[in-house]
């Protein structure tokens, strides 16, 4: 038992599925063997949700202090208390906060090195920004919060992508799409791989923006006025392995999934619709470039199956288990750089 690893969860909407996927996750398997686990939330609404939904609570733990942690329990840590009913499949803007105060109690014990790494369980981001109108998701609050440039990347066994560009209007795409963010961004990816997943070389895949990488300039001039000289650059100047412009329309084979360790998207759309179709189950959103270790499931809070305990927590399992393989990754490697010097 590692019981100095410590995985903190917040707890998403109280309204959708994230608890029925937490306690799924780990009902189900011994992942609680391997690190003590905290899910950050207030304990009537949990215990209300779960006797709603007729799920069995001996697994729980109540507690107010990271002290009182007991392992081989789900530890449920509650900092404030809400006159809140549960009404399961409803947003609401009370919900949606107290999933945002989750965050916020879970990223000060991030901060304060109190918890290893995080979890996050889904949100309803239109509901939050009821009351934080300058709320966007996830990866920006993180952002904001520790040291880094972000990176969002989906990582699964089929693949692992990162992104140009993130949650922004398709019209603004191109203007936001440069030579130096698209040097920047790789530059991230590689140092991922290595760091986070273990790839000692790794073969980075550069997407085409434009239909078909623009076609020699005659669907756009992105590609080889931007796309072509980040490559060359990054291959020629900073001794990277990476290769592209890729046309995405016809990038996503078997052959080419097997050939690169990363891929680099332009755009949202772009590489997540390839990533859900072929990961949906299994994938996994990992906010790179920062200081801390911050995974989720790529799914919503699912309002519409919270009532027929239908959820697939797959998803949600792989994100626990990539945090913890991150992290021992992150360690391995502090270990053989302290052995260096």
């Amino acid at each position: 038992m590692s019981s100095n690893i410590k995985i903190g969860i917040s707890i998403g909407d109280i309204h959708g599925i994230g608890l029925e996927i937490i306690l799924k996750t780990f009902n189900k398997n011994d992942l609680l063997k391997n690190f003590s686990t905290i899910v950050f939330g207030p304990h009537q609404q949990c215990f209300e949700y779960l006797t709603k939904k007729n799920i069995d609570k001996s697994l729980l733990k109540k507690i107010f202090s990271l002290d009182e942690i007991v392992e081989n329990k789900l530890n449920i840590l509650e900092n404030k208390n809400y006159n809140h009913k549960v009404h399961l499949g409803i947003p609401s803007k009370e919900s949606a906060l107290i999933s945002y105060e989750s965050l916020l109690h879970a990223t000060s014990e991030l901060k304060a090195k109190k918890i290893d790494a995080l979890v996050t369980a889904p949100i309803d981001k239109y509901q939050i920004r009821k009351s934080i109108s300058d709320f966007i998701g996830h990866t920006e609050f993180l952002e904001q919060n520790f040291k880094g440039e972000s990176l969002m990347i989906m990582t699964s066994d089929v693949m692992k992508i990162a992104f140009v560009t993130g949650h922004i209007p398709l019209n603004k795409v191109s203007q936001e799409v440069s030579t130096e963010k698209i040097i920047e961004k790789t530059k991230q990816l590689n140092y991922s791989l290595k760091q986070d997943f273990s790839i000692q070389n790794p073969k980075i895949a550069v997407l085409g923006l434009n239909p078909h990488a623009g076609e020699n300039g005659m669907l756009g001039i992105e590609d080889s006025t931007l796309i072509e000289p980040a490559i060359q650059k990054l291959n020629k100047e900073f001794l990277l392995d990476v290769v592209g412009p890729f046309p995405a329309d016809s990038f996503f084979t078997k052959e080419n999934l097997s050939k690169y360790d990363g891929i680099l998207a332009m755009y949202h759309d772009q590489g997540l619709i390839p990533f859900k179709t072929l990961s949906f189950s299994k994938g996994v959103n990992f906010t790179g470039g920062l200081n801390i270790i911050r995974t989720s499931p790529v799914h919503g809070v699912a309002y519409d199956i919270v009532n027929k305990n239908s959820a697939n927590e797959e998803s949600f399992k792989e994100a626990v288990i990539t945090a913890y393989q991150i992290m021992q990754s992150r360690l391995n490697i502090k270990k053989l750089s302290s052995k260096e010097n």
